[in-house]
């Protein structure tokens, strides 16, 4: 079985990636919940978080931190947001929500629609953040 997530992974589906590495992708939700709202996911299909293997899902969450944290720069926030619902893809994957309320996350309301200009833009700053984030972490 292959999921959009896989396409977006061996690039037959288009996405708004913010960052990459070896093992995990994360990329913008084309349906967020708040401008910032990202995806991510290990490159390897595995339906449920908790089927993986210890090391990927330690891996996974190191790579989330740093995500987050360059979400945080663009979008100031009280915090950012994690869950972790996967119904809908499966493919295991966290949501990184910029919060100032608990109703930020409610994934029952009405999605924003974004234009293409306006994701472009938004992946385009939180990859700028991420490589200040992790730039300044490695100096």
């Amino acid at each position: 079985m292959s999921t959009i997530f896989s396409k977006i992974v061996s690039g037959e589906a288009p996405a708004y990636k913010v960052a990459e590495s070896n093992d995990y992708l994360a990329f913008l939700d084309v349906r967020p919940l708040a401008h910032g709202h990202v995806l991510v996911i290990p490159k390897k299909e595995t339906d449920y978080i908790f089927d993986i293997h210890d090391d990927e899902y330690m891996g996974m969450w190191v790579f989330a931190k740093i995500v987050g944290q360059g979400i945080k720069k663009v979008f100031p926030c009280r915090k950012v947001g994690i869950a972790v619902v996967g119904l809908e893809v499966a493919h295991t994957h966290i949501h990184l929500i910029p919060l100032n309320n608990v109703d930020d996350m409610n994934f029952g309301r009405p999605k924003l629609e974004l234009t293409d200009d306006e994701l472009t833009t938004i992946a385009e700053s939180i990859r700028e953040a991420i490589s200040e984030v992790t730039h300044s972490a490695n100096s």
